[in-house]
């Protein structure tokens, strides 16, 4: 029962951490988030975020700030989720851990490039992300092949067309057509 205890307290621990730190689509913001850099008080966390961290409790005060804050934020969020966004997240995780070290360190890499977009610029990408994501398997599937095929020069083309569609504004609205009254 420990041993069972202690491996579940032990992928909640790591599950945690993914979230905290791999996890790119979102992290929910505290009431008062903490200044960049300011360390947290292990008295400030909440009972649960206590409870829930309570194996980096000995340690905390010589935890990095950036660790702290992550730390924090992620076990917030995980006190935020229903059972099934849970068993997602340790889903998740496990996917993760099974990641070569290789490819764990490219996607840190990409999410990183990702966080010093603009503002903007990450709206962007997450909604053009939604709507790939919205699409139908085969044509997925298609635009994958293309784009796996293209020469460096094809994919800047592709790029550099999305980014002039992008600029477009939006087509106008048409106004509905006239219908005299009695009309149906």
């Amino acid at each position: 029962m420990t041993r069972t205890r202690s491996n579940s307290r032990r992928a909640l621990l790591a599950a945690l951490l993914v979230t905290a730190v791999a996890a790119p689509a979102a992290v929910l913001a505290q009431d008062t988030p903490p200044a960049p850099g300011a360390s947290i008080p292990w008295s400030s966390l909440s009972g649960d975020q206590q409870k829930l961290l309570g194996s980096f409790s000995g340690q905390w005060d010589h935890l990095t700030p950036r660790r702290q804050q992550a730390l924090a934020s992620g076990s917030q969020r995980w006190l935020n989720m229903n059972p099934t966004q849970r068993d997602a997240a340790r889903q998740s995780f496990q996917h993760w851990r099974a990641l070569p070290p290789e490819r764990r360190q490219q996607l840190r890499q990409r999410w990183e490039q990702f966080r010093a977009l603009p503002p903007e610029s990450q709206r962007n990408l997450r909604e053009n992300f939604r709507k790939f994501r919205n699409l139908p398997p085969e044509r997925r599937q298609a635009l994958r092949r293309q784009w796996q095929s293209a020469t460096p020069q094809q994919r800047q083309r592709m790029l550099q067309g999305l980014r002039e569609r992008a600029a477009r504004p939006p087509p106008a609205k048409r106004a509905p057509p006239f219908k005299p009254r009695g009309w149906r």
